[in-house]
């Protein structure tokens, strides 16, 4: 039978800390939206996630916080800016053979530390944090309710070793923009590919002043003979809900105007 509680038993910190692998939900608040799922990969050797118990009196929420890569997409960074949203999910499943099978989900509001910021930096100081080339941020979330359950319908899988590809890649990039060529810095990566989510919500905040500044085009994220014609293609949905904004402003001014003289007399 599946447990809520109002924070992580401590018997379960050291079976989160031992998962090679979570998943991250987040979506954004129109119904319109699409919900996204991203799966994380765990890097023990540079301390890349962590779970931070509420203290004793109650006054703060525990916190779990993870160390975000660099990827195609931006969508969680972007849901977590949305004004009034914040809203995020991590869960963690157990694979092993022979261990109990559990599924447990931390439900809470999250925040962004973009890398090259003093938050960024107070934060991986603090909980020695390895900063990798690659690295795009931290993801800190506020634990509001924790679900516990078992996970009998999850198959048995053998974890077999953590992929370095993508921290390689980023690592040679790095040393590309060392040598000199500042045009692969990561700075134009994120404005290429994490300035907007596919919903065209504003996603890294580095991403779009680098992408004004520099006049670097985001990637079209939606491809395929009917793409153009999608509302949410280009950031044409969110755009068009900016342009009712501009409208209902200019109709509401017109009213104030028209009431103000009224009452002043002027008719």
């Amino acid at each position: 039978m599946g447990k809520f509680h109002t924070t992580l038993p401590p018997s379960l910190h050291p079976w989160i800390l031992s998962q090679p692998v979570f998943f991250v939900s987040t979506a954004p608040l129109s119904p319109q939206g699409h919900i996204n799922v991203s799966p994380k990969g765990t890097f023990p050797n540079i301390n890349s996630f962590g779970y931070i118990p509420a203290p004793d009196d109650s006054t703060k929420q525990a916190q779990f916080w993870y160390l975000d890569l660099s990827g195609s997409g931006s969508e969680t960074i972007s849901h977590l800016y949305e004004p009034n949203n914040g809203r995020i999910t991590i869960m963690f499943c157990e694979f092993g053979k022979g261990a109990a099978p559990r599924i447990v989900r931390l439900f809470g509001r999250g925040k962004v530390l973009e890398n090259g910021t003093r938050g960024f930096e107070e934060w991986t100081k603090k909980e020695g944090v390895q900063v990798i080339p690659g690295a795009r941020s931290v993801v800190v979330v506020e634990v509001e309710l924790v679900g516990d359950s078992c996970g009998f319908a999850v198959p048995v899988m053998e974890f077999k070793e953590r992929r370095e590809v993508l921290n390689e890649v980023f690592r040679r990039r790095m040393e590309r923009v060392e040598a000199g060529k500042s045009e692969e810095s990561m700075e134009r990566y994120w404005a290429y590919k994490n300035a907007w989510s596919l919903d065209g919500l504003p996603g890294m905040e580095v991403a779009r002043r680098t992408g004004e500044k520099e006049g670097i085009a985001p990637i079209e994220k939606m491809v395929g003979p009917m793409a153009s014609n999608l509302p949410y293609a280009r950031r044409r949905w969110y755009g068009s809900l900016g342009i009712w904004a501009v409208i209902l402003q200019l109709l509401l001014t017109a009213i104030v105007v028209l009431v103000g003289e009224r009452l002043l007399g002027f008719r």
